[in-house]
């Protein structure tokens, strides 16, 4: 797609992969802290690499059980070794195939933790050291990891969520709420169009709040993620002669 980038969270035990990589331009791979192994690393990079989709590391809280999606109280160092192991596992397998790490974005708490913290952002940009010259990082806008990363020289790309509602304060809806994720196909399209034709998200309040994105995550969890991406594909196809 050349008129809008759209990436997904792969890797993450749905094994829908082989459906969701000809719609998108680039995923993030689980790569062991929320879920993911050897195995499943393994069987998305060959995928990614089939379907010419940017590959990208998807670090979280080393917290299988919880999914990933609640916060960990951890001894830095400890973050840090954990944040590296994980990345530093799916870096081998890429390389091992001839490919490149495009970008590392952090998954579900975390992301979020860094967004509005400093602190986990500095912690996690030391993880992430190594990479600061060959790597982008996906981040939202008006974030304290975007902050802080352009400011000690990392490269961003500024990530929105296609089938995430938006809080005015551009934080996403929580989960536990129950139109925090947009699961019809028609209404993502919308809240997709109006950020990428208005430069601004219509939030939960009914809110247009300046927002920046070079690329839209749909979630691979998404129980309709397939379909959604499908008819986005056949409507950006029709909208922009892709």
């Amino acid at each position: 797609m050349s008129e809008i980038n759209l990436n997904c969270d792969v890797g993450e035990g749905l094994d829908n992969e082989h459906l969701l990589m000809p719609h998108i331009s680039s995923c993030s791979i689980a790569c062991g802290g929320h879920a993911g192994d050897e195995e499943t690393m393994q069987r998305v990079v060959d995928l990614a690499i089939k379907y010419g989709v940017q590959i990208g590391a998807h670090p979280s809280y080393p917290d299988r059980e919880n999914f990933g999606r609640r916060s960990v109280n951890m001894v830095s160092e400890k973050l840090i070794a954990s944040i590296r192991e994980q990345v530093g596992a799916l870096e081998d397998i890429v390389g091992k195939k001839g490919a490149a790490l495009y970008h590392i974005k952090a998954h579900g708490a975390m992301y979020n933790d860094m967004a509005r913290d400093r602190n986990t952002a500095e912690i996690f940009l030391s993880a992430i050291e190594k990479y600061r010259e060959s790597v982008f990082i996906y981040a939202p806008c008006n974030s304290e990891i975007e902050r802080l990363a352009v400011s000690e020289g990392f490269s961003i790309k500024y990530e929105a969520f296609a089938d995430r509602n938006y809080n005015d304060d551009l934080s996403l809806v929580p989960r536990s709420a129950d139109n925090a994720i947009i699961h019809d196909k028609e209404k993502v399209l919308e809240h997709l169009l109006f950020m990428t034709k208005e430069g601004k998200v219509l939030t939960v309040k009914g809110n247009k709040v300046a927002i920046k994105a070079d690329t839209f995550c749909l979630h691979g969890d998404n129980e309709h993620a397939v379909e959604i991406l499908e008819f986005l594909s056949k409507a950006f196809k029709c909208r922009n002669g892709v």
